[in-house]
């Protein structure tokens, strides 16, 4: 099994995602969990799917 390259981790409030590959942060600091974004990257990595569910995360923050 090979190493994810994008991981949530968790950050004094709420969590960031971790890029293994290139060893930094990737995107915003979320309040839940982005696991559906997350699987997106780690999986198919579909540009229209990823930027929808980036809108998505961003509009749970306000």
């Amino acid at each position: 099994m090979s190493r994810r390259q994008y991981v949530a981790r968790g950050v004094p409030g709420g969590y960031r995602v971790w890029d293994n590959k290139r060893r930094r942060w990737w995107g915003d600091l979320y309040e839940l969990c982005p696991d559906e974004l997350l699987a997106e990257l780690n999986g198919g990595a579909d540009r229209d799917k990823i930027t929808a569910l980036l809108k998505r995360y961003r509009a749970q923050k306000r």
